[in-house]
């Protein structure tokens, strides 16, 4: 016969795997539409709408419509590094980094939705905005602000050492070349996260599902 806690931590693991699948089938506002992409504009460093008074949901979704378009902000920031202040670049990180938070608040919410016991709603809540927090931080600012930060670099060396061109025309290549890559190596990276978190974080709480990708 099975302990209990254990026989609980499989009830609890088949109740969020269910609603993982469920919510898999719908689209994710965050990974799985355009919105992912208007990061890409320097528009999304700067213009955050305001909020509008109302009930919590209201606020919470103008909260989500205001930073979900900034999830690769700060790539955007790496790719004109060699063309802004490094303050710009620095605050481009800090709009990525409130997408991060808002898409972990949002999947905690959902988990929080799931019809179940009461003793398991807050375990369930904390594991689904862990396993967010962590996946988008990776996926979304560390692995790709770096990527692009050594191909920006590596191409601003080679043009400088190869070429003969002005200064502003190579940073101006370089920027171009960054930007061009950013929709290049979001999916390769997402699922190279996926494969990391699912062969190490994730065994570590098995009542947590894959959290829905592109």
């Amino acid at each position: 016969m099975l302990p209990r806690a254990f026989t609980s931590d499989s009830n609890l693991a088949e109740e969020v795997m269910s609603e993982q699948q469920r919510q898999g089938a719908e689209r994710d506002l965050y990974r799985d539409t355009w919105v992912r992409y208007l990061g890409y504009s320097l528009a999304s460093l700067v213009q955050i709408p305001r909020t509008t008074a109302g009930d919590f949901d209201q606020r919470a979704m103008n909260f989500i419509d205001g930073v979900s378009p900034r999830g690769y902000a700060n790539e955007v920031g790496e790719a004109f590094r060699s063309l802004v202040p490094t303050a710009v670049v620095w605050l481009s990180y800090g709009v990525s980094s409130s997408y991060v938070l808002a898409d972990a608040i949002d999947k905690g919410k959902k988990a929080g939705e799931v019809p179940s016991p009461e003793a398991g709603r807050s375990t369930r809540v904390a594991l689904a905005m862990v396993d967010t927090f962590v996946w988008q931080s990776l996926a979304s600012v560390a692995i790709p602000g770096f990527t692009i930060n050594r191909l920006c670099a590596a191409s601003l060396y080679v043009l400088g050492t190869m070429t003969r061109w002005p200064p502003t025309v190579r940073k101006w290549t370089t920027t171009t070349l960054g930007l061009l890559a950013i929709p290049v190596i979001v999916h390769p990276i997402d699922r190279s996260v996926d494969f990391l978190l699912d062969s190490s974080l994730r065994k570590l709480y098995p009542s947590v599902g894959k959290p829905s990708t592109p």
